[in-house]
């Protein structure tokens, strides 16, 4: 399954990015400041893909977290969850391997004899 989903996404996307960086390779200047477009303060020249790939990985993380900032409250009933079931299967055992539990009884109500 994971080497299909390796042919069929994954190997066309990498094509589609290599194409896109070499095509992209002219130097573009990114400015911070509004202002003064002509001699900015702050600036950066590089590739065009560098800010493609940036932005591209930015909305990935941006993405994720906030996928996983909503799935929050599935994660906390998970754990209450699982510390229950786990609390239970405690309790479970424990009564379980009780020796006055095993035994049947025999008149309801009245105290279980034990051998010494």
């Amino acid at each position: 399954m994971r080497k299909i989903f390796n042919y069929l996404f994954l190997l066309p996307l990498a094509v589609v990015l290599i194409l896109l960086s070499v095509a992209n390779r002219q130097s573009v200047q990114f400015s911070v400041d509004p202002l003064n477009s002509e001699t900015p303060a702050l600036a950066l020249d590089l590739p065009l893909f560098v800010f493609l790939f940036a932005a591209f990985l930015l909305g990935m993380l941006l993405g994720g977290f906030l996928v996983w900032m909503s799935q929050g409250k599935h994660r906390k009933a998970l754990r209450e969850k699982s510390f229950e079931a786990t609390k239970l299967k405690k309790d479970y055992e424990t009564n379980t391997n009780s020796p006055t539990k095993n035994r049947p009884e025999i008149a309801p109500g009245l105290p279980v004899a034990t051998r010494n």
